[in-house]
């Protein structure tokens, strides 16, 4: 049998769990056993991701560390917006720590972090929630082709 390598133009189905510096889970596609997929250098990842799952083979697993720049990157003060409370509805209210989809001009929809909410104004976060963050991943190579 013949088995693949993960190289630069690889489509890559892999479970992953990630976890925070301090250990503690963030996130992982065990949860509702969904693996991810990936087509390598799509840029939907990073290089330095890319190059840890390059020479991977089905089977294998692997476990490294992420810097925040190579990870989901830095928070980035474009990203955080300030809307009017009565922009908000019953069903999505203005709560801190409410994560809400808002739609977009082209009609996708992103998730917004309510990081503050004073008097009428409202500040969303729309950088990623592990961004920042040193992150450990851990990979199992699923399928290779």
């Amino acid at each position: 049998m013949n088995e693949s390598v993960i190289g630069a133009n690889s489509t890559v189905i892999f479970h992953f769990d990630i976890k925070l510096s301090d250990g503690s889970a963030a996130e992982s596609t065990r949860v509702h056993n969904k693996p991810s997929k990936v087509q390598m250098g799509d840029t939907s990842i990073s290089p330095e991701f890319e190059a840890q799952l390059t020479g991977l083979k089905a089977g294998d697993k692997k476990t490294f560390t992420l810097a925040p720049e190579d990870a989901y990157g830095m928070p980035n003060s474009d990203n955080i917006y300030y809307v009017d409370r009565s922009k908000f509805s019953p069903d999505a209210p203005a709560e801190v720590g409410a994560i809400i989809g808002f739609t977009m001009q082209d009609g996708s929809e992103i998730p917004g972090l309510v990081r503050d909410v004073v008097g009428e104004s409202v500040t969303i976060d729309f950088n990623h929630p592990l961004a920042g963050q040193t992150l450990t991943f851990s990979v199992e190579i699923i399928q290779v082709s």
